[in-house]
């Protein structure tokens, strides 16, 4: 992998990874589309390389720091609400309520992504499913804000809530469904407004990346010398999370007067385009 490469996979982590268009399909139909998983293509990305895996857990490191960075006020907030209902002994405070929810939350992602690891990475190899998943977050975002009736913030979610956006998490865990496009799409179909719905979506975000970064840490051990490639971690790592957090940002502010059509739109292009190469062989 060159500079240019971890630069464009960098920005398309930091970019996907909080837009409803999925990171996972990206990474898995970008490489595809340009022509970078062909093996004599200057731009051949090796999936066996030992390097691929400490690039993606530097990318996962880079959108972590990014929405780490970009709510530090909540989180820090979180951690005095949960501080205060140990000591007082109640979750009164809607902080500590909130960090509540966002373990409930956690849950399903958790324990489907460890109970079925090698067969989510199999998916990760077949780029028309990545393609076809596309679709399904596009139905996802399209049905939501058909019908979902967005009356309710933040502070009146409730534990099913958590556990239903949880769940909307634990889907995209398939290559093609976005985290974000699925636990906002669930937060709406609840009732939740689109502000709050991301906002919920993005703390939530935190201990999932974050976890599925430590977990690939410890495969690194394989990775040996990566001294030479240091310059490509660094660039990787900047753009995911440079890109990252100007895309929460713009996604926050978007959603307060804007609906999530555009990104299903743009679901459905990517998705059908790339079933059609797929079928017409021309990757």
């Amino acid at each position: 992998m060159n500079l240019f490469q971890a630069l464009i996979l960098g920005i398309i982590q930091g970019a996907t990874e909080f837009l409803p268009v999925s990171s996972s399909g990206h990474l898995v139909l970008a490489p595809w589309l340009l022509g970078w998983n062909h093996p004599g293509s200057a731009w051949y990305l090796d999936p066996k390389d030992p390097f691929q895996l400490a690039f993606d857990v530097i990318l996962h490191l880079g959108t972590t720091l990014a929405v780490l960075v970009y709510f530090w006020r909540d989180w820090l907030a979180i951690a005095q609400g949960v501080f205060h209902a140990i000591r007082q002994r109640t979750i009164d405070d809607p902080k500590a309520k909130l960090a509540l929810l966002i373990v409930l939350g956690t849950i399903p992602a958790a324990v489907i992504g460890y109970a079925l690891d090698e067969f989510f990475e199999r998916m990760f190899q077949q780029e028309a499913a990545a393609a076809a998943f596309l679709l399904v977050t596009a139905t996802f975002l399209f049905l939501t804000e058909r019908l979902g009736r967005r009356e309710r913030d933040l502070e009146q979610m409730t534990w099913l809530d958590a556990l239903l956006i949880g769940l909307g998490q634990a889907l995209a865990i398939f290559p093609g469904i976005s985290r974000s496009g699925a636990t906002i799409a669930a937060g709406l179909a609840r009732g939740l407004k689109r502000e709050p719905a991301a906002h919920f979506s993005f703390l939530l975000a935190t201990p999932v990346i974050l976890g599925a970064g430590a977990f690939k840490i410890l495969d690194l051990a394989q990775a040996g010398d990566l001294t030479g490639r240091v310059p490509a971690l660094v660039v990787g790592f900047l753009g995911a999370s440079i890109v990252g957090f100007g895309c929460i940002h713009f996604l926050l502010r978007y959603l307060q007067r804007h609906r999530l059509y555009p990104f299903a739109i743009y679901c459905v292009a990517l998705g059908s385009i790339s079933l059609i190469i797929a079928a017409m062989g021309w990757r």
